[in-house]
Order: C-alpha cells, then sequence, then structure tokens
C-alpha cells in the first residue's frame, strides 16, 4: 500500500526554522507532483510548495517565497521542505501530498483538489 509520511514538525520562535520530511513509500509512478500544504484551525487547506520528479521544477505561494525551500532526493524516496524565518501565519498542520496528473499547470499545482494521497500531518508552531 501506497503510503506519505511526514516528519520534522514542532515548535519554534518566530524567525526560527524547521526541516519537515515526505516519505513515500512504495509509490511506483515514474512522474509525479510532490506538494507541501498547510491547514490552520478555521481556515481552508493552503498549498505552499510543490515540486514535480520529471525536471525538479519546484513552485511557491507568495507567501513563503525566498523562506522556503523544497527538494527531492529520489535514493530516498523523500521530499524535503525547508523553512527558515518563520512567521506565526505559518503556524498549522503541514501535510504532503502525491499526484500523478502530467497536465497540472502552474495554476493548480498548489491546489489540493487534483492531489489524491495524503500523508498523515505533521504540526508546525510558530511563537511570536
Amino acid at each position: 500500500q501506497v503510503r506519505l509520511m511526514e516528519s520534522g514538525g514542532g515548535s519554534v520562535q518566530a524567525g526560527g526554522s524547521l526541516r519537515l520530511s515526505c516519505v513515500a513509500s512504495r509509490y511506483s509512478y515514474s512522474h509525479y507532483y510532490i506538494g507541501w500544504f498547510r491547514q490552520a484551525p478555521g481556515k481552508e487547506r493552503e498549498g505552499v510548495a510543490a515540486v514535480y520528479s520529471r525536471d525538479d521544477s519546484t513552485y511557491y505561494a507568495d507567501s513563503v517565497k525566498g523562506r522556503f525551500t523544497i527538494s527531492r532526493d529520489p535514493a530516498k524516496a523523500t521530499v524535503t521542505l525547508q523553512m527558515n524565518d518563520l512567521k506565526s501565519d505559518d503556524t498549522g498542520m503541514y501535510l504532503c501530498a502525491a499526484s500523478s496528473n502530467p497536465t497540472l499547470g502552474v495554476s493548480s499545482v498548489l491546489s489540493p483538489l487534483p492531489y489524491y494521497l495524503w500523508g498523515q500531518g505533521t504540526q508546525v508552531t510558530v511563537s511570536a
């Protein structure tokens, strides 16, 4: 059974850093998108960053550009989200998700709709 598992969440002060990891087990598609999403209480799930395995193209929400970096390690079946200069608005449950849809465009790659495989999430709390 294909699974995604996140780790690396925690509590930090504003300005701090965290490194999230998403490990994919038994994911057999040769080309896929892995996205990181977050959801705060009472808010909609929003896309933070995504990477495409075919060419390692990366995509970021405007709110995290310059602070977050997504990267992929195929040998370890891991996608990492390095988060620097964290702000209180970054607080939320962070989930990784996968999509093998090859037609995702820039306008949809950070939408949760095309993603069909989700991890359980890891909590990130940033205190002011």
